[in-house]
């Protein structure tokens, strides 16, 4: 997956925004100020740290060789999702989605209606 069409389908979430507080290597999406994705732009192959439920986050790793403890992250509540190819995009999607929502799930009930997620 190329970042191009990568970035496209993380901004297309609600209140979704991009920068790079940290380095210009690395692209950090936002929902509402927090943090849901990670790109290292200068990975090869290109990979993204995603949020995730703990119990999933351990099937996902035994299950696919392209998706391991997150990379800089807190391991228990981050993968690293290597885009090498090995996955398919529907799963890196659902993936992404599925961040997204963790992140807006701990927000408050008028934030959550707010972004469409009650």
């Amino acid at each position: 997956m190329k970042y191009a069409v990568l970035e496209e389908i993380l901004l297309e979430f609600k209140d979704a925004s991009l920068g790079f507080p940290f380095d210009e290597k690395t692209a950090v999406f936002k929902v509402a100020n927090k943090i849901f994705a990670l790109v290292g732009l200068e990975w090869n192959p290109l990979g993204i740290n995603l949020k995730c439920d703990p119990d999933d986050a351990q099937i996902l790793r035994s299950q696919f060789e392209a998706i391991t403890p997150g990379y800089h992250m807190n391991k228990d509540h981050w993968n690293t999702v290597i885009l090498d190819g090995s996955l398919d995009p529907r799963l890196v999607r659902k993936l992404i989605e599925d961040s997204y929502l963790l992140v807006v799930r701990k927000m408050s009930k008028n934030e959550q209606k707010r972004l469409g997620v009650d």
